[in-house]
């Protein structure tokens, strides 16, 4: 039965389809890159750390990574709190609200750095109540969070929403009645249930937010030292066709970005590994 099975089977065997899988993964990422990385070695590495040592690359990095990190943070705490009120709770407009949640998805994310310019500029709708108390938002660090923060949003709840759902009321019951308090139940129970799908979705919102550029460059101003984020460094770098010290910066990010990814998910490892002894 299982030779006929084979024999039969609508897909491919294991050789063409492995093949084919490292075909695709070749021409589309593992190509690029390493052309990325030949571009970024002809400089050496003199030129290399002369490139990234420059004052204005190191703020542009510090930007770009601090408040990517910065919007990845708050989205936890808030994005937690929209996956839980969107699985557990019935309301009306639910679908509308759930609906809306994808919409960084589908936006065009100038469309987006257009919008939250608009109404963070200081003549905007709430950029002219905040300026009076003192606060900008639009053309500094906040508005470039407050733009990421929209970008990121989306992995969070989205990665969260599955398991929260899956989760079994009953054992909150269950920790209810052994005298349990809200916040040992969320801590004991909820939280180390959806701590792998948050660390999933912490960082592809992370890779997400540092390479966003669209609904960036409109908030932030773009003013060098400021609120310059390193891929608008790398774009004026192409207009000014220095393609090394382009590509140099698009490495350092790519390794900073991929390193970020790779920790995450040796803690996730960690923590499977950690759940499955207990």
């Amino acid at each position: 039965m299982t030779l006929l099975q084979k024999q039969y089977s609508v897909l491919p065997g294991f050789g063409l389809t492995l093949g084919i899988t490292l075909f695709w993964l070749s021409l589309i990422v593992l190509i690029p890159f390493a052309v990325l990385f030949g571009w970024a070695s002809q400089p050496g590495i003199e030129g290399f750390i002369k490139t990234i040592g420059h004052e204005r690359v190191i703020h542009s990095l510090y930007i770009t990574f601090g408040s990517s990190l910065l919007a990845v943070l708050i989205n936890v705490v808030f994005g937690v709190m929209t996956a839980w009120v969107l699985v557990r709770y019935s309301f009306p407009g639910k679908k509308i609200i759930d609906a809306f949640i994808d919409l960084p998805f589908a936006l065009p994310t100038a469309v987006a750095g257009i919008a939250l310019t608009t109404l963070y500029a200081p003549n905007g709708l709430l950029g002219s109540l905040l300026m009076p108390l003192g606060i900008k938002i639009a053309y500094t660090p906040a508005g470039i969070v407050i733009a990421l923060i929209f970008i990121s949003l989306p992995f969070i709840v989205r990665t969260i929403q599955p398991v929260l759902e899956d989760l079994e009321p009953e054992l909150e019951d269950a920790a209810t009645c052994l005298g349990a308090s809200r916040w040992q139940i969320f801590s004991r129970v909820i939280f180390p249930a959806i701590a792998p799908a948050l660390l999933t979705g912490a960082a592809m919102a992370f890779a997400r937010a540092a390479g966003e550029y669209g609904s960036v460059i409109f908030i932030a101003g773009n003013i060098p030292m400021v609120s310059e984020i390193t891929p608008l460094l790398i774009t004026a770098k192409l207009e000014q066709s220095d393609y090394e010290g382009a590509t140099v910066l698009a490495m350092l990010m790519l390794m900073i970005s991929f390193l970020v990814l790779l920790l995450i998910n040796l803690i996730q490892r960690w923590n499977n590994k950690r759940n499955g002894m207990n």
